[in-house]
């Protein structure tokens, strides 16, 4: 359907149509714009709630992800306690061991002490 009135070469209207001329509307137009404005309305309320819809998926990813990441900062610390034990426990256990090793070298020693007092000596001439 073409519309009357003269045209430039790009398509675009160099006057009105006749009839809009004279004053009056051309028949269907109002009815055509309340048409293509209910219709914009409903693609922006569509696009909104697919919005909305995006936005909401994003969170909830979003929650599982910090739910997630509370639970390996729990593990962590649990982690962290125990190789702290761990590590108290191996120094008590290595002061222990040289404790024993210390007590075993002086009783290595006292009894070399007590070998070398029970060894006969020579009697001093006098």
């Amino acid at each position: 359907m073409s519309v009357p009135g003269p045209s430039s070469p790009d398509g675009a209207l160099t006057r009105p149509p006749y009839c809009l001329e004279a004053g009056e509307p051309m028949p269907g137009t109002q009815n055509q714009v309340v048409l293509l404005d209910t219709l914009e309305q409903e693609i922006s309320k569509f696009k909104e709630c697919h919005s909305m819809l995006d936005i909401n998926a994003l969170f909830a990813e979003a929650k599982h992800y910090h739910a997630k990441l509370v639970n390996i900062r729990k593990e962590m610390l649990m982690l962290h306690e125990k190789t702290s034990k761990l590590k108290k426990r191996a120094l008590k256990l290595q002061q222990k061991r040289q404790k024993e090793e210390l007590e075993r070298e002086q009783q290595r020693e006292k009894e070399f002490e007590r070998e070398k007092q029970l060894t006969a000596r020579p009697a001093k001439r006098m």
